[in-house]
């Protein structure tokens, strides 16, 4: 149950949805199309991390969360939900 609770969890989901519905904005996207960047953006932030905290960066960090590579993720699979959408 801690982990659910986990401050750096709570703030990383903030900044991946932040991260979707300013690209869903910047795209000028329907709800449906902010659903799937949410997906996207969480997921690349989630990875981003992973990248992170595997190859030890410490660049650009808040705590326990690399927000550069978080960030880069989120992109990485925002674009590419783009780019793969119907």
């Amino acid at each position: 149950m801690q982990i659910l609770l986990s401050p750096a969890l709570i703030l990383s989901l903030i900044m991946a949805s932040a991260y979707a519905a300013i690209f869903n904005l910047w795209q000028g996207g329907s709800v449906k199309d902010l659903l799937i960047y949410l997906l996207a953006c969480w997921l690349g932030f989630a990875i981003g991390e992973l990248v992170g905290d595997f190859l030890g960066l410490d660049i650009l960090m808040i705590g326990e969360i690399h927000v550069l590579e978080g960030t880069i993720g989120s992109l990485v699979l925002s674009f590419l939900a783009k780019w793969l959408k119907p």
